[in-house]
């Protein structure tokens, strides 16, 4: 007797988000993004259409960091020291499909960039790039919202997506956001209540819901990645099952938080048992993303171009069902 795959039948779907806007649109962006859509659970395309494969974004600051290791610093060279360079080159060589501009330098701690200089920086990679754009701030609330939104009404008419905004600190990005034309990410720590919470709060300012991403604060390999990875799988379940303040597609900042682990940048003089540096951290950034692509990960944002490459490649395999 055969046996039978029992399928689940979902009554609801992730809505669609839309990155960027070609010049018959408003932007100048030689093609737009579109993530999300999911009527099933990851990659189970017998259960439900997934419309649209996950998409990678590559890290870019404003500033050259001072913190990375040398295997993340020397794949990306020279171009590191100027923010419009790396976005082209990340465009043009490690072929990603965005560009995610950290404005580290606008942080009080760091460099407390003019807004001018920020508002330059995005208009200059703006113009230096045809892929779409996502701006993020230094992660310093009051100062981003000093900067973000004119950099928001700088970008005005590219649909780019600007973040990020939190439970305590919303209205006023929001408000930009809203008016600009853009998608905004939402940012929640790890807990499925306030990720929906400030769904609620961002859509009650007349945000469209395909207009929103989830960014639900993920972990690295060995960091907290299974709790992230259950309370994501908690989110897309409730999403599929009808609750729409949580269908949105997930961000996941992976490169940030793969190499911040110790395991992916300690010298190989201070752990030689644990190998070459160079393939210990390229391996710890692909398998957090991994992890989380089946976690439902729409966006995948990423540092090394090599790890790039291996995650491209899995995407294709997944999505040839």
């Amino acid at each position: 007797m055969a046996l039978e795959l029992v399928k689940d039948k979902w009554v609801n779907a992730v809505s669609v988000l839309t990155i960027g806007a070609t010049k018959e649109e408003g932007g100048s962006r030689g093609r737009i993004v579109k993530c999300g859509g999911e009527e099933s659970l990851p990659f189970l395309f017998s259960e439900g259409k997934i419309p649209h494969r996950p998409v990678i974004a590559m890290e870019v600051l404003d500033v050259e960091p001072d913190d990375w290791p040398r295997t993340l610093t020397s794949a990306i060279g020279p171009a590191i020291k100027n923010p419009v360079e790396w976005a082209q080159k990340c465009e043009s060589e490690f072929k990603a499909d965005l560009i995610c501009l950290r404005l580290a330098g606008a942080h009080p701690d760091a460099q407390n960039k003019p807004v001018d200089q920020l508002v330059k920086v995005v208009k200059d990679v703006l113009k230096a790039t045809t892929i779409p754009l996502i701006i993020v701030g230094c992660g310093e609330d009051k100062r981003d919202n000093e900067v973000l939104p004119q950099c928001s009404q700088a970008a005005k008419g590219e649909k780019v997506l600007i973040g990020e905004v939190v439970q305590e600190n919303y209205k006023t990005l929001t408000a930009s956001v809203l008016a600009d034309g853009h998608s905004i990410i939402a940012q929640s720590p790890i807990d499925i209540n306030i990720a929906k919470q400030l769904n609620i709060l961002i859509t009650d300012m007349s945000m469209p819901l395909d207009r929103v991403a989830i960014n639900p604060t993920v972990g690295a390999l060995g960091y907290g990645l299974e709790y992230a990875y259950s309370i994501m799988e908690r989110a897309r379940l409730a999403a599929l099952s009808g609750d729409k303040m949580l269908a949105m597609p997930f961000i996941s900042f992976v490169g940030y938080e793969a190499w911040r682990a110790k395991e992916a940048k300690a010298l190989v003089l201070e752990f030689p048992k644990w190998g070459s540096e160079l393939e210990r951290g390229i391996t710890w950034e692909a398998l957090t993303t991994t992890a989380f692509l089946q976690a439902g990960a729409d966006i995948m944002v990423m540092r090394h171009p090599k790890s790039v490459e291996l995650v491209r490649n899995h995407i294709e395999e997944l999505m040839r069902g």
